[in-house]
């Protein structure tokens, strides 16, 4: 089943145009990668699909469901949970008064006790130290923590970005394992990367996006092999 659809999306800034005609699908229990150079547009677009920005043509659905002109809020409650770049946690907070902000909406707020449960058999360190400021933890820590936010909904579909940015390379694995051990059970993943290997490795399929425009989308087992893959992104 087609979990979430961009079908010919248009978007600027002001007059300035950053997406054109940009179309993607995305299947349940899916990892699909979004790769591109800095500016490309990939993060415009995980706007767009969480309501943050409107576009102004194109059409997303999420389940066969239109989000045009929802709300952000609304489409958290509909199953898809968005982790910027930076996680931006509340550092004041402890990490689980920053978990609980992740059940914000009433609908969600009903269930952050089975779902923060399940967040920690997920995040095992994090229940150690729930009293913890989140100010006070590595860089490691802190996206443990923003992906745990993220998770506190419950989610269906999950919109990650760049979510190995200044991680040490031990961190980013246990990160992608995280990626994948979601996967497995039945949450899709839109994954904006710019560590290409890694992210090629557990993905299944994956989308280009250069210059605001889709130019190349394929499996990454095949995309791996590609001549314009090889030199563009993994530097082969």
């Amino acid at each position: 089943m087609t979990m979430l659809e961009v079908s010919n999306i248009n978007c600027f800034y002001g007059n300035v145009q950053v997406l054109w005609d940009v179309s993607l699908k995305v299947e349940q229990a899916e990892i699909v990668a979004l790769l591109g150079a800095n500016g490309a547009g990939k993060t415009t677009l995980l706007n767009t699909i969480t309501g943050l920005m409107r576009p102004k043509s194109g059409h997303v659905r999420f389940m066969g469901e239109s989000l045009d002109n929802i709300p952000s809020h609304a489409i958290l409650e509909r199953g898809i949970a968005y982790l910027p770049e930076g996680g931006r946690l509340f550092p004041e907070m402890t990490i689980r008064e920053n978990l609980e902000m992740g059940a914000y909406p009433m609908s969600l707020w009903k269930h952050r006790k089975e779902n923060m449960e399940r967040v920690f058999e997920l995040f095992p360190k994090l229940k150690e130290r729930q009293k913890q400021l989140a100010c006070t933890l590595s860089g490691g820590e802190k996206q443990m923590l923003a992906m745990a936010r993220g998770l506190m909904s419950n989610p269906k579909c999950c919109l990650f970005d760049e979510l190995s940015y200044g991680l040490a390379p031990i961190v980013v694995t246990e990160v992608f394992n995280i990626v994948k051990s979601l996967r497995e059970q039945g949450i899709t993943v839109l994954l904006v990367e710019q560590n290409v290997h890694q992210t090629m490795e557990i993905a299944d399929r994956a989308y280009v996006l250069e210059n605001g425009r889709i130019v190349l989308d394929g499996q990454c087992c095949d995309l791996v092999n590609d001549d314009y893959i090889k030199k563009a992104y993994l530097g082969l």
